[in-house]
């Protein structure tokens, strides 16, 4: 079932990259029939897939993972069907305790085990009557430059902080890997669109896998209620630049409505991420942490997973595990084991640990004899030339330490490469006295947390080793500062596992602390751990991703741009396109205009080195100020020398400069202020201030106008910009705060102005005006582009409901661009307000031809 979509893409790979076929499913979970497009009395503009929301309510969820929760084997008699069965390690089932019973779970994913064609049919309706599952078959070549070629030599390795700068250091970026990536996500998102229920079904992604499938979900279904989780860590902006297709990755992600992270560390880069290289801030509100991206909020989520207590306390209670404990507990009997559970890769940090080992032996003799480290090294999950050395390197230290600190009875180093059963890992944690986690990079690692319960024993463990049931519990943990564990266990002695010396002087720390500090250590670590399992974690996560899609149900939605630069308008269902049409007919009938611009942003583009208006601009504004029903004015942030000479053609153009602190009403007319300023003696107190900041910030500068200081930052560093304007913001409301005046930020921006100046106070006394000459205005169009209009749009609005304006007033507050404002409409850009208002100007030319002629009347009063 190929949505139609999809028809473009694949072409955001630039590639042509085969897409699989898919094998037929006999059977399919219910789904709602949807119809693309914008629900008729909102908007006529056609859509893609915005379809008719229903109320928010968890019932179904489909979580998304590249691997399904599950185990396979041929059946050992001679019909060697498949037998499957469910993975009770796989996180992806146990995040299943933090649903609620009813809700109902269906999974997504991969197998591990190839399956042939002609049996993926059986497999896949097998899968789904009996586990729920949907199996995304993917063909061998393709998934091999998937998991083996994109995610193990690209994402992962750069996520860890490991650039390609050889070919030897993960390979250079490949198109076709590239490609890969992107058809393989494809072919999990017709997954889920054959078992969605877009109105009321949540779907939670996992993992870097499928960074991209949020997209694909996204543009098929406008309000899909959308979650994804990474589970690895997430690098610094300098690392990740480096990643050819790294903003195609990140607006993918922000296709999504919560994105949650491990650490602060994890969410902090990637905010940093899209600031730097997409240009998007982000707004800590009563707690929760927004990124504003085309009308939608983008949650973060910042909580670590935990583990299944259960499960591991049934492992416990198991007989293997009760005599492992006891064969162990004679084998290392009168040592200090010291124990070290990790993947066989080069993150790991296993040979680092090893030589702190071998340093604390050399500098601690008397440690000879009696610690012993037991080093668990479970089998790579990549491959390649860098796992094959590290298990060289591994085992020639292990070796080395061995030969000289050994004797007869002790091995300093036990090295267990094999697979373990999860009951003998467990008797391992329950005998050893420290656990050392030395990766130099790790998303996670859940190692500390499975030691911290297993150390907490039961009673058949508790008679095996010796221990007195209503004995007080104790462990050590020395971990690695850069793990995303690190910050939650704070009773831990971390370290720098670069500093070799350190770890090893952090393990003899852990090895001479007092019993009652070792017992105080276990308790803290223990309750943390016990109440942040991975049930509470995905209780969280959900909660969150229920309330980040409530205002689902209120915004009009349509999707904008090609492959996976593709992202979602969601808007007011008030707040639409202005129609030419409508206002030119409006423009028509009335008799008492009233015109408010902004010019920077509004009539001029953002972006242009050049600020002077083009004579296109100079026309169109002479053309509406010739026509005498129309009172037009010019509002701007810019001083009223720079406005004046730009501006000085057209003669009977009102312009306010300064956002409204001097006003003139036409080229004649002798400059006023819209406010009392005493004195501007507070600038002598913020320049220095602002000086201050400018020398201290790179790409700075200090803006000084007549009646406002404003310290520009938009060349600045974004990150170092925004924070030395917080501090600026601070400190200048600190030493203003006994003056006149108010201290605002804005875009980039940090300005200081006397207090009651607004480009409000402008459209107040414009009507006020109009009102005292006895001509109401019935027609009010108000254009801006950011906050500082909004006050405009705000006084225009409410006018309707005073004396300023009659109740058949037409009134347009219009904004540039399809964002979230006070404005009730919206212009794509600057080239459409000038065809609108040349529009507007042309659309009463013949009509002016034959009115006999008459002079304009002066609105604004001087006081």
């Amino acid at each position: 079932m190929v949505s139609r979509s999809y028809s473009n893409l694949l072409d955001l790979a630039s590639g042509d990259a085969p897409i699989p076929g898919f094998g037929r499913e006999r059977k399919r979970f219910p789904r709602v029939a949807t119809v693309a497009g914008i629900l008729s009395d909102l908007d006529d503009e056609k859509s893609v897939g915005s379809d008719a929301p229903s109320p928010v309510s968890l019932e179904r969820m489909i979580i998304v993972g590249n691997q399904l929760p599950l185990r396979a084997h041929r059946s050992p008699d001679s019909s060697g069907r498949w037998c499957f069965s469910w993975d009770e390690d796989s996180l992806l089932l146990q995040l299943k305790d933090g649903l609620r019973e009813d809700v109902e779970v269906i999974y997504v994913g991969s197998l591990k085990e190839e399956i042939e064609p002609s049996e993926q049919d059986d497999v896949a309706q097998t899968l789904l009557e009996t586990f729920k599952c949907v199996p995304a078959f993917i063909p061998p070549d393709i998934f091999t430059k998937f998991y083996h070629g994109f995610c193990k030599q690209h994402l992962w390795p750069l996520f860890h902080y490991m650039l390609p700068l050889s070919p030897d250091l993960g390979g250079r970026f490949d198109r076709s890997l590239w490609q890969a990536y992107v058809s393989v996500n494809k072919i999990f998102a017709e997954k889920v669109m054959k078992v969605i229920n877009p109105d009321d079904d949540y779907v939670w992604v996992h993992d870097y896998h499928l960074m991209v499938l949020p997209s694909f979900l996204r543009k098929r279904f406008n309000r899909v209620k959308l979650g994804f989780f990474l589970h690895s860590p997430f690098p610094s902006s300098e690392i990740y630049r480096t990643l050819p297709v790294r903003d195609e990755l990140l607006r993918a992600l922000l296709n999504s409505d919560l994105i949650g992270f491990h650490t602060f560390d994890y969410a902090r880069h990637f905010l940093s991420c899209c600031s730097r290289m997409l240009g998007l801030s982000y707004q800590s509100k009563r707690g929760y942490i927004g990124l504003e991206y085309f009308g939608r909020t983008v949650s973060i989520k910042i909580l670590p997973v935990g583990i299944h207590i259960g499960q591991l306390q049934s492992v416990l209670n198991l007989p293997e595990t009760e005599s492992k404990v006891a064969e162990l507990h004679d084998q290392f009997r009168g040592q200090t084991v010291m124990l070290g559970v990790d993947d066989m890769d080069i993150f790991k940090g296993i040979s680092l640990k090893l030589l702190a080992m071998e340093q604390l032996l050399t500098q601690h003799p008397n440690k000879r004899g009696e610690v012993v480290l037991v080093q668990i090294a479970n089998p790579a999950r990549g491959r390649g030339r860098d796992v094959q050395e590290v298990q060289s390197e591994t085992k020639a230290v292990v070796r080395r330490i061995n030969e000289t600190f050994g004797s007869p009875g002790y091995t300093p180093v036990v090295l267990i490469d094999r697979p373990l059963q999860f009951y003998e890992r467990i008797a391992y944690y329950a005998i050893a006295e420290c656990c050392l986690v030395t990766a130099v990079r790790d998303g996670m690692n859940l190692i500390p947390y499975e030691y911290i319960i297993c150390r907490q024993g039961n009673e058949k463990l508790d008679e095996t080793l010796g221990i007195t049931p209503s004995a007080p519990r104790k462990s050590m943990l020395v971990l690695s500062e850069f793990i995303g564990c690190s910050p939650s266990l704070s009773g831990a002695i971390r370290v720098n596992p670069w500093n070799i010396d350190a770890v090893a002087e952090a393990m003899n720390s852990a090895l001479i602390v007092p019993e009652p500090e070792k017992q105080m250590r276990h308790e803290k670590h223990h309750r943390y751990v016990s109440t942040h399992d991975v049930a509470y974690w995905a209780h969280s996560f959900l909660q969150d991703l229920e309330r980040s899609c409530r205002d689902h149900v209120k915004k009009r939605c349509w999707g904008i741009g090609f492959g996976l630069g593709f992202r979602v308008i969601a808007l007011d269902p008030t707040f639409k396109k202005l129609s030419v049409e409508h206002i030119v007919s409006a423009y028509k009938r009335t008799k008492n205009r009233a015109i408010l611009l902004d010019y920077d942003g509004t009539m001029m583009l953002p972006g242009s080195i050049s600020r002077t208006p083009n004579m296109e601009t100079v026309g169109v504004l002479n053309s509406l100020c010739t026509d005498p029903k129309n009172v037009v004015f010019l509002v701007s942030g810019r001083d009223r020398e720079t406005l004046t000479e730009w501006f000085s053609s057209c003669e009977k153009l009102g312009i306010a400069a300064e956002h409204g602190y001097f006003v003139r009403t036409d080229h004649d007319a002798e400059w006023e202020t819209c406010v009392s300023v005493p004195d501007f003696d507070w600038k002598s107190i913020a320049e220095p201030v602002m000086k201050l900041y400018t020398e201290t910030t790179d790409g700075s500068a200090i803006e000084a106008k007549e009646s406002a200081l404003a310290w520009n930052y938009k060349y600045a560093d974004p990150d170092f910009g925004s924070c030395q304007a917080k501090e600026l913001l601070d400190h200048l409301e600190s030493v203003l705060a006994n003056e006149p005046v108010t201290v605002k930020s804005g875009q980039h921006i940090v300005e200081v102005k006397p207090q009651g100046v607004r480009k409000g106070l402008v459209a107040e006394r414009l009507l006020e005006t109009m009102k005292q000459k006895g001509k109401l205005p019935d027609f009010v169009l108000c254009i801006g582009d950011d906050r500082s209009d909004e006050d405009m749009f705000e006084v225009i609005s409410s006018a309707r409901s005073g004396p300023s304006l009659p109740p058949v007033a037409e009134v347009f507050a219009c904004t540039v661009g399809r964002k979230p404002r006070k404005a009730k409409y919206y212009l794509d850009d600057t080239s459409e307000i000038l065809r609108m208002l040349q529009g507007l100007a042309s659309s009463l030319e013949q009509d002016a031809r034959s009115a006999p002629p008459s002079s304009q009347q002066v609105i604004i009063d001087r006081e």
